[in-house]
């Protein structure tokens, strides 16, 4: 592995294993996030993992059915960012009763943001594997206490996802997006949504406060994107240096740096 090589796996290690959302969101409404989560209901708790399922399983199927292959140019984060600040805004003026009909909208912008980062690292995204790689970053990176994985790496948490992924890909390899109920489909999504729906219920308990408003809702969304961004730059630098010099060598670089 090259010296430049090395860098980037340093900086990307750096991005997976110290993300900052809780402290950002903290900044955002002046108090700790954790502590405002533990004060919504336990119904509206259960409800958010249900509804991250929803959104995930209709992420997979606008993967699977619409997106294309480009070039490797730079990917367009900005306008991304832009647009999950609209929706956040239109969202804020509603408050949490809007949650289920903005956040598929904000996840669908983010995972073409996740797509394009993908993309822009030589990544095809016709194949299978590149799809559900795209939605493994939305279990990435979460560091909250009640997260199950919350004191694991970043090969950690792809090694609890790994037998769901390659279900999931042999499933789409033969059948495409024929039944999102299919057991291997469910069981992906499961595992994913059981993280990323830590990640929304945060992002739900900052926006909850009275006096978030609009403007707030914005920045709150700003700051998934810019989360799942950095956690898609790492994840595909790591993946394109895998795809060069083989999974378990860029793991045991990967740990010892």
């Amino acid at each position: 592995m090259t010296d430049h090589e090395l860098t980037q796996l340093r900086a990307s290690k750096k991005l997976l294993e110290n993300p900052a959302f809780l402290m950002e969101l903290s900044n955002i409404v002046g108090k700790p996030v954790e502590k405002i989560y533990s004060l919504l209901p336990e119904k509206f708790q259960e409800g958010v993992g249900n509804l991250a399922k929803k959104v995930l399983l209709k992420s997979l199927d606008v993967l699977v059915s619409k997106m294309n292959s480009g070039n490797s140019l730079k990917p367009n984060n900005l306008m991304h960012k832009i647009m999950v600040a609209g929706t956040g805004t239109a969202g804020g003026f509603f408050g949490l009763p809007a949650l289920a009909i903005e956040l598929p909208v904000t996840t669908s912008i983010m995972l073409r943001s996740i797509a394009d980062i993908a993309r822009s690292k030589g990544f095809d995204l016709n194949d299978t594997e590149t799809k559900l790689a795209c939605l493994e970053v939305f279990a990435l990176g979460g560091n909250s206490k009640r997260d199950d994985f919350s004191d694991s790496a970043y090969y950690v948490t792809r090694g609890a996802l790994a037998q769901a992924v390659t279900e999931a890909n042999k499933y789409l390899l033969h059948k495409g997006m024929m039944k999102e109920s299919a057991p291997a489909l469910v069981s992906f999504i499961s595992k994913i949504a059981s993280r990323f729906g830590i990640i929304i219920s945060e992002g739900a308990a900052a926006k909850s406060v009275p006096v978030i408003g609009a403007a707030s809702g914005g920045a709150i969304n700003l700051v998934f994107m810019n989360h799942f961004q950095r956690m898609a730059e790492g994840h595909f630098t790591v993946k394109q240096l895998e795809s060069k010099y083989g999974k378990e060598e860029v793991m045991g670089i990967y740990k010892s740096l």
